[in-house]
């Protein structure tokens, strides 16, 4: 079908390196349907949803977003007339896990069992949590993504059924085996079919850097995710053959045995470094600043075209590995009881000769930076990387001690305006997008 060959032509142009993931964005696919083997259908959607037939209907690996869920359904039913028969969760994001009801619904209407969903057992207080932190989420999703109508839900579909460490689903003859593994979440499920020799790895692979290091949502696993990938690569000396098809939460499919196998391998590598890196610089008694600013990812990894950090970054990973093995606390006496953010600055300005002369001083750094192609990416030196990243501290220091001041708030929204244009991940972007719109010129709004 034409959808098929654009689904599986784009991953292969990507793969190639023919057109980057900055243009196709893993989080913005095109629609469409790609049947990946025979009775295994894949839908590209905000989160993936993987299809597979068998002769009692049908098993999901991830079902999709609310906003998406009605699309995928509809695509899906193009492909096949069977009922969802059991749904799998890879992890509890809201993005994979909303699309249910609408195939429950039509379960209803045509007088079928209701769909079962499978879930690891941490899932359910995932959305515990979710429930308690509604207005939080809200609050940071809305700032990552630059989406200010999110609302973050407060009703889940919970599993039916859940497991530990393996479960071997059989589903109308056919078989599939669920992993858990810590990576992103700690609820994460990666699932193999080995009739069909497909792997529908969640996000723990999603055509970026891994999502490791999101600044603002819960501890994530960086060792526990390339032990999870290195399992998946064991799957290649089993009897009936290893991987030919790799699923992705994110992005398009990955086709063959040997792209698979590198796809996993220099994830896992990259997650390897960044923590043995970091670990070492933490071990020999260095402070969270010199361990930020002294790892570095290997290059040879971060010219694929699948780690490029368009979503998350090596440097947010570097500080997960640090809050996981080392706490909250960066090494920095100063900040271990530090005063309040708004008198340092007023201190600050006061010292500099007033607010101004912290905002103009930002303004000159940001202009000496020029208009590189990313945060210390190709194009921009480590001299304009430090000059934008010392902007940022200035303008933000200027706003803090003088937040009603329409110049001052000028240019705040002037140095993260350019700091977001110059951003490489959509976490840096969101961040500091939100940071240029709180500084807008519609009245007072200065920090609370």
């Amino acid at each position: 079908m034409e959808a098929s060959e654009d689904v599986l032509a784009i991953a292969d142009r990507l793969w190639r390196g023919e057109v980057s993931t900055s243009e196709i964005h893993p989080l913005r696919p095109s629609p469409g349907l790609a049947e990946v083997a025979d009775g295994v259908a894949f839908v590209p959607s905000f989160a993936n949803v993987s299809a597979v037939s068998t002769d009692d209907g049908l098993i999901l690996v991830d079902t999709g977003s609310a906003l998406m869920a009605t699309d995928v359904h509809d695509i899906l039913r193009r492909w096949s007339p069977g009922r969802l028969n059991t749904a799998v969760y890879s992890h509890g994001h809201i993005d994979h896990v909303f699309g249910v009801p609408v195939w429950a619904a039509e379960s209803a209407a045509a007088g079928w069992p209701e769909p079962v969903v499978v879930a690891h057992e941490a899932l359910p207080a995932r959305f515990d949590r979710y429930i308690l932190t509604a207005g939080y989420n809200g609050v940071i999703n809305r700032r990552q993504f630059n989406i200010e109508s999110l609302q973050w839900p407060t009703e889940y579909r919970y599993p039916d059924r859940t497991y530990r460490d393996r479960l071997d689903l059989t589903v109308g003859g056919t078989t599939a085996e669920l992993h858990h593994a810590k990576g992103e979440t700690d609820d994460h499920t990666w699932t193999w079919f080995p009739h069909a020799r497909v792997l529908c790895c969640g996000d723990l692979f999603i055509w970026a850097s891994p999502n490791a290091g999101n600044p603002q949502k819960v501890q994530r696993y960086p060792l526990e995710w390339a032990d999870a990938l290195r399992r998946m690569l064991a799957l290649f000396d089993s009897p009936g053959g290893g991987p030919e098809v790799l699923l992705p939460g994110h992005g398009y499919p990955v086709i063959g045995e040997d792209r698979v196998r590198r796809a996993l391998t220099d994830t896992a590598e990259l997650l390897e470094s960044l923590v043995e890196q970091t670990l070492a610089l933490m071990n020999g008694g260095a402070r969270l600043d010199e361990v930020i600013h002294t790892v570095k990812p290997p290059d040879r990894l971060m010219e694929r075209p699948y780690l490029r950090p368009v979503y998350d970054e090596p440097e947010f990973i570097v500080r997960t590995v640090w809050r996981l093995y080392g706490g909250w606390w960066d090494g920095n006496p100063a900040t271990l009881k530090p005063a309040p953010e708004r008198t340092l600055a007023l201190e600050l300005a006061d010292l500099a000769g007033g607010a101004g002369a912290l905002a103009d001083r930002a303004l000159a750094l940001i202009d000496a930076a020029g208009d590189g192609a990313g945060d210390a990416g190709p194009g921009r030196s480590d001299t304009e990387d430090d000059a934008m990243r010392l902007a940022g501290h200035l303008a933000e220091l200027a706003w803090l001690a003088a937040p009603d001041d329409p110049g001052i708030r000028a240019a705040r929204r002037t140095v993260f305006s350019r700091r977001a244009d110059a951003a490489s991940s959509t976490m840096a972007h969101g961040v500091f997008s939100w940071a240029a719109r709180e500084s807008g010129d519609e009245g007072p709004g200065g920090p609370s």
